[in-house]
């Protein structure tokens, strides 16, 4: 039992890992929202998003999230109208980043609960060894 609960732990971890990198890109792409281009012809910041993959642990014999890699998001950028900008095209418009903010924070919502969500197995877990402990001591 107690190999389960640390085997439970041990992949909540995973997932707490995972979850904390998405939040570090997701707070990256806010960051960068409001952001233009560096220069006139270049491009402005590009949203990036995390690719999560299963792995499986051979050693614990155990399946694990991890972070396969974090891409950028190849939609298109979005365009503003702002003929005084210094870049700005001959009809006045600018790129901007292809980042919004309202997706953004819906999924620092979801990575959010899902790291909340692993958390309180570990927690959990914890608990029941504690009680398991104590239990055996008595």
């Amino acid at each position: 039992m107690a190999q389960d609960l640390m085997g439970a732990m041990t992949i909540s971890t995973s997932g707490m890992k995972a979850q904390g990198l998405r939040l570090r890109v997701i707070s990256e792409n806010l960051a960068n929202a409001n952001s233009v281009a560096e220069g006139p012809g270049q491009e402005p910041y590009r949203r990036k998003i995390v690719m999560f993959r299963n792995e499986l642990d051979r050693a614990d014999n155990m399946h694990k999230v991890s972070v396969s890699r974090v891409t950028n998001d190849p939609s298109q950028f979005q365009t503003k109208y702002d003929p005084t900008h210094p870049y700005a095209d001959q009809d006045g418009y600018i790129m901007a980043p292809n980042v919004s903010a309202l997706i953004e924070t819906m999924d620092m919502r979801e990575a959010q609960r899902s790291y909340e969500a692993n958390l309180n197995v570990i927690e959990t877990s914890m608990s029941m060894l504690t009680r398991t402990i104590d239990l055996l001591r008595s």
